[in-house]
């Protein structure tokens, strides 16, 4: 990363709306809620990347704010919403249901619109979202139409991390086990939807660590002359941001009770993607194979599961039926239980009492 002086140009006039588009960037932020994401887009926005606004606002779980447009969020949560798919959904066939939804002209023309207003606002624009892995294919293609080649920021962080601080700042609505095998989903098909383009993978260790050397990586992959040429007041503001204290969750499944199948599938994708995090990677057609099969691996994985649990799945109307007579209960269980106790419960009645719980808030 350097800090540039002007310098004299001798571009013409007839080349300079060529030049312009040419210089022109997005940079798409995936990866995982709670990888450091927020991190990451903070440190791109200070350099001189637009977030689009309005953002979304700060809160408890992120005071330092999220770098997030609520467009965006908005646009990806209807989507989801239309395809049935859950943030950290767990289910491999999540990705088909969310590709269809994608596949709608109507949300191709919303996001085509929204964006070229967004390149006329800036030539350097950045989005960052959770959900934006499910939608990679719809923002490449839209951005591409728009003349300009996407690139991809992916965030890693330890899974057992990742799913203690999510715990901490979603609650325990969703499970452990559903939540890492969530990681695990979201991981794999992230790394292979970015594959054909250009792309780094930043681990957010190693980012509170020494965030001007992996930005300087960030911004030669990248071709990224924001980056390249950032400004010595807004290294200053970087400096002043980024704070070593923010990393409170623990990178150990210590205080985790998750399958042993799905534990191990897990640490030998995290130990591959975070080879891709390097700055030399010493062969990458070997570790994208080893992707490849933990990703078939996986789905294996889930369909054998879900065969396992096709009872409670076939039972799950019939419980639906007797929820209403049975929230009394759940509503205690949830007033009178201790929390770590309550976490040994199915999900379903913990997903219950959270409703009657929110329902009796409102009554």
């Amino acid at each position: 990363m350097a800090i540039s002086e002007e310098t004299e140009t001798t571009t013409t006039d007839v080349d300079q709306p060529a030049a312009r588009k040419a210089e022109r960037s997005l940079v798409l932020v995936a990866g995982s809620g709670r990888s450091g994401t927020s991190l990451f887009s903070g440190i791109l926005q200070r350099l001189g990347y637009h977030v689009p606004q309005p953002e979304v606002p700060a809160d408890a779980t992120n005071p330092r704010g999220f770098a997030e447009s609520q467009w965006v969020v908005d646009f990806h949560t209807r989507l989801l919403a239309k395809a049935a798919v859950q943030v950290s959904d767990a289910r491999p066939a999540a990705w088909s249901h969310a590709a269809d939804v994608a596949l709608d002209e109507g949300a191709h023309d919303e996001l085509a619109d929204w964006l070229g207003k967004q390149f006329g606002a800036s030539e350097h624009v950045l989005v960052k979202d959770p959900r934006l892995s499910w939608f990679l294919p719809l923002w490449r293609r839209c951005a591409e139409e728009a003349g300009v080649s996407p690139r991809f920021a992916t965030l890693l962080r330890h899974p057992a991390a990742v799913v203690d601080s999510k715990q901490r700042s979603y609650g325990h609505w969703q499970s452990d086990v559903s939540r890492t095998a969530g990681w695990l989903n979201q991981t794999l098909f992230t790394e292979r939807a970015t594959r054909e383009s250009p792309r780094v993978f930043v681990r957010y260790e190693d980012l509170l660590d020494d965030w001007t050397r992996i930005l300087g990586h960030v911004g030669e992959t990248l071709d990224l002359s924001v980056v390249r040429d950032a400004p010595a007041a807004s290294i200053v503001a970087i400096h002043e941001f980024v704070d070593k204290g923010l990393s409170r969750s623990n990178a150990d499944w210590e205080d985790f009770a998750i399958p042993t199948a799905l534990r191990e599938q897990v640490d030998v994708v995290w130990d591959l993607v975070s080879q891709l995090a390097e700055e030399e990677v010493d062969d990458m057609d070997t570790v994208v194979q080893e992707l490849e099969a933990a990703r078939a691996a996986y789905v294996s994985l889930y369909e054998d599961s879900e065969a396992i649990a096709q009872s409670s799945i076939a039972a799950g109307p019939r419980k639906r039926a007797t929820k209403g007579r049975s929230g009394g209960t759940l509503l205690r269980l949830a007033d009178i239980v201790p929390r770590d106790y309550r976490e040994k419960l199915p999900l379903s009645w913990r997903k219950a009492a959270y409703r009657a719980k929110h329902a009796r808030r409102k009554r």
